[in-house]
């Protein structure tokens, strides 16, 4: 199957069924005003991200958490912490929810409680716009002078170990970057050749950048994400409930044309 640009944010957007009861706007919880600290990363375009033209800090997940807000009847207070601090944050109770385009998995399970899944997405190779020398993965793996620019610690990092290279965590060709728009410009000046990424970021990539950058190849892997918060919370429910009321009334398809399709014009 070939996949466009178009085909790709269609698949990334499509919205998985949840578990929880049916709700909407007038049957959600009340929260009554309660404080809710919230950390993101703003670093993973389109879903949270400063704005370059306004240098306010913007995309998907903050439109998503604060209509959440809305909804519930409670104040979104946002900060701001590095990728590699922000489960142990959210697990040690220093915020109440944390996002950053979070993969749901066994592992940070033990350390957090997750929402319900809120997207599904998959990893492409995001490359530079005159990339000739590989189509996928197989081609890339081949090549053993081509590097590929990662976060340590991130789904995209496994995905390119495991999924495209050898299975070894320290092969030399993964580069490790303090976050990906490092990796990306890392890669736009050659010191790396590709960096996987899921298509609803590699899109606002493109998007920031025009002309720069392209994706290649199939999908590699399937990734649900979601919100986490301090095990135990009593968030997780309230959110639940938010997230299936705003499927039910369009609310996350309308964010999905917004960050997905009309940012990158």
């Amino acid at each position: 199957m070939k996949w466009t640009g178009k085909a790709c944010i269609a698949v990334l957007a499509t919205l998985l069924t949840v578990t929880t009861a049916a709700a909407t706007s007038d049957t959600l919880p009340d929260l009554k005003g309660r404080k809710v600290a919230a950390v993101t990363g703003n670093d993973y375009t389109p879903l949270n991200f400063v704005d370059p033209a306004t240098g306010k800090a913007v995309g998907w997940e903050y439109d998503a958490a604060n209509e959440i807000g809305r909804r519930l009847n409670c104040e979104i207070q946002w900060d701001v912490c590095t990728w590699d601090t922000m489960i142990s944050a959210i697990r040690e109770g220093q915020f109440d929810v944390g996002m950053d385009g979070i993969t749901i998995n066994e592992k940070r399970k033990k350390q957090v409680d997750f929402s319900t899944p809120y997207m599904v997405t998959q990893q492409f190779m995001l490359v530079r716009a005159d990339e000739d020398r590989f189509a996928d993965e197989k081609e890339f793996a081949a090549d053993k002078k081509l590097l590929i620019g990662s976060q340590a610690g991130t789904t995209n990092f496994y995905v390119g170990v495991y999924s495209v290279l050898d299975g070894n965590e320290a092969n030399p060709r993964i580069k490790l970057f303090e976050n990906f728009g490092a990796a990306v410009q890392a890669m736009l000046a050659g010191d790396v050749d590709m960096v996987l990424m899921d298509a609803a970021s590699s899109r606002g990539y493109m998007g920031a950048m025009p002309g720069k950058l392209k994706m290649v190849g199939g999908p590699l892997g399937t990734e649900e994400f979601g919100f986490i918060f301090t095990q135990g919370s009593d968030l997780v429910d309230p959110f639940n409930q938010a997230i299936e009321s705003m499927k039910k009334d369009g609310f996350l398809d309308r964010l999905n044309t917004k960050w997905f399709y009309e940012y990158n014009k």
